[in-house]
């Protein structure tokens, strides 16, 4: 149900060009067997968690990983498309993303293994601005960030959301705020570097990893921002009690 909700959705949106932030081209995916071993080290890793984990959660047949790595290398190719050419000395910006791709590895769990529909849903979800903030992968390098952004090697979500969820989390839990001041330690590094580049893998359950993506999808981008606040405010007490520890 939910898969055929955000997919009903997504197509909706981006049939509008009211709603299409970006502009894509025209992608068709490669037909040939894509091999595990053409993937990096970090993505071969990520690949069998990934199955691991739809496995556990009854998702995923026998054959998946395949499906996955086809998902996985047409999204890179298809990506490339719009990314630029930089020259810098930062490991982030040679050539390929250097993480993992949580966010399409989430949205082929939730339509079951399915590669094409994943693939479809994803082409038409990176005409959406919300791409920017769930998707990591989908503006690096791009030719639709300044040149000068794209220099630095900072996403959006970094210097956008981080920066929102640190005022936010002034204003509505100033005892969290101190405490994290206190250890010299700031709130973006977890928000950013675990809850949603990862898309809270290894932090929520599965069915809430769904609802996390579903609410930013359905209500917009900085839904994110909030979800990271209430994580926060569930967690105040623990947090408080470790800072007096």
């Amino acid at each position: 149900v939910l898969a055929e909700l955000i997919e009903k959705f997504v197509s909706h949106l981006s049939e509008s060009r009211t709603d299409c932030y970006f502009s894509t081209g025209n992608y068709k995916a490669m037909e040939t067997d894509v091999k595990k071993e053409s993937l990096s080290s970090v993505q071969q890793l990520g690949v069998e968690m990934t199955v691991r984990y739809g496995k556990y959660l009854n998702l995923l047949e026998e054959d998946a990983e395949n499906g996955l790595c086809f998902v996985l290398m047409n999204c890179e190719k298809f990506l490339e498309q719009q990314q630029r050419t930089v020259v810098s000395s930062l490991c982030c910006l040679q050539e390929r993303y250097t993480g993992y791709d949580w966010f399409a590895s989430s949205i082929f769990l939730i339509m079951s293994g399915d590669r094409e529909r994943t693939l479809t849903f994803l082409q038409q979800f990176s005409r959406l601005l919300v791409s920017a903030f769930l998707w990591l992968p989908r503006l690096h390098l791009s030719i639709h960030l300044p040149v000068t952004t794209v220099e630095y090697g900072i996403h959006p979500v970094y210097f956008c959301s981080a920066h929102h969820i640190e005022m936010l989390l002034k204003a509505e839990l100033p005892l969290v705020c101190s405490a994290f001041h206190l250890s010299g330690f700031t709130p973006s590094q977890v928000t950013d570097q675990s809850w949603i580049t990862q898309c809270f893998w290894n932090y929520m359950d599965w069915s809430e990893i769904c609802h996390y993506i579903a609410i930013c999808i359905l209500l917009g981008p900085d839904y994110q921002i909030y979800m990271c606040i209430s994580v926060f405010r569930h967690l105040q007490q623990d947090i408080l009690k470790h800072t007096e520890a």
